[in-house]
């Protein structure tokens, strides 16, 4: 069995988290880890002052060693999750958000519940969920599609706030794509798949991060990056339209043979129109497919990470050790 340093790294993407990530960590720290844990902080390209307040909370990092990852731009949460799960050293790994809405208190229960269940992933469900209506209505719609085009257990909730062992860890891990989707990498890599019912809090400081823009992102890496199916939607809606043009040609030849001509553009232009569209959205879906290979072939970066610092609190207290990218 591999040695790790730690029993548990938690992993953290933090964007526009200023206000929240400092009480976050503080909490993390007071947890009391057989075996000791770590924290990994990514600085998402965070717009706002996280970056300061990560350094600072490295800086002061006392008895949890502190890693903080800072990213070059903006990449998205699954990316920064990516490269956090690539700096950890513990034996299980839980991601969390920056915005205090899984509790702290809630992470020892979770690390118990895996290391009993022996699970490779184990995930949490919210008995009440402290999300905006459009927002829970979105991860509602991205858990369907993960149904219909993953081999998900069904009623299974992927929620963010989730432990792993390392074995999946370096599974995952093992993906360098430019598109990641972690829930989708995990459901390739193992159905030893458990869960646990956590609290829910309301988000402390300011609005979820989480636009209409990032979560159409999302279902369109879900779509596109982890299943053919909408390849095969697209044929079996090319057969489909094809057989209702032939039925159609059939029926207007007949009718101009044994009963009056047809007559009207309307029905002409509405089948135009309806074969166009279709015809369209399959080559917008071949597109898809084809600028995410062109993009992968081109090795456009999963990530881009300016620096990685680190607090080594086991060697010396406060000292910093930076490492440039």
């Amino acid at each position: 069995m591999t040695n790790h340093a730690f029993t548990l790294s938690i992993v953290v993407p933090v964007y526009n988290g200023a206000k929240s990530i400092a009480e976050l960590v503080h909490a993390l720290e007071t947890l009391d880890i057989e075996g000791g844990h770590e924290i990994v902080l990514v600085n998402d390209g965070s717009p706002d002052d996280s970056l300061a307040v990560c350094r600072q909370l490295v800086s002061e990092a006392a008895a949890v060693p502190i890693t903080l990852v800072n990213l070059a731009r903006n990449f998205g949460e699954h990316n920064a999750i990516m490269t956090g799960l690539r700096h950890t050293r513990g034996a299980y790994v839980i991601t969390m958000d920056d915005d205090l809405q899984n509790p702290p208190s809630e992470v020892t229960r979770l690390l118990e519940h895996a290391r009993a269940s022996g699970k490779d992933v184990v995930y949490t469900r919210y008995a009440v969920k402290q999300h905006a209506y459009w927002r829970n209505v979105g991860s509602r719609f991205a858990n369907w599609v993960a149904d219909v085009l993953m081999e998900k257990p069904k009623g299974l909730y992927l929620s963010s706030f989730r432990c792993m062992s390392a074995f999946l860890v370096e599974q995952v891990t093992r993906y360098e794509g430019p598109f990641p989707y972690v829930d989708g990498l995990i459901m390739q890599a193992t159905q030893a798949i458990d869960t646990i019912e956590v609290e829910h809090l309301p988000r402390a400081a300011g609005r979820s991060n989480y636009t209409l823009k990032r979560l159409v992102r999302l279902w369109l890496n879900i779509f596109v990056n982890f299943s053919v199916m909408p390849l095969h939607l697209s044929t079996i809606a090319g057969f489909a339209l094809s057989l209702i043009g032939l039925i159609g040609v059939i029926s207007v030849v007949l009718e101009a043979l044994f009963f009056e001509p047809p007559q009207g553009w309307a029905s002409l232009m509405a089948a135009t129109l309806l074969l166009s569209g279709v015809q369209l959205l399959i080559l917008g879906i071949l597109g898809e497919y084809m600028g995410r290979l062109f993009l992968t072939a081109n090795r456009k970066p999963q990530t881009v990470v300016r620096e990685v610092v680190r607090s080594e609190t086991t060697a010396r207290p406060g000292m910093r050790v930076v490492e440039r990218a």
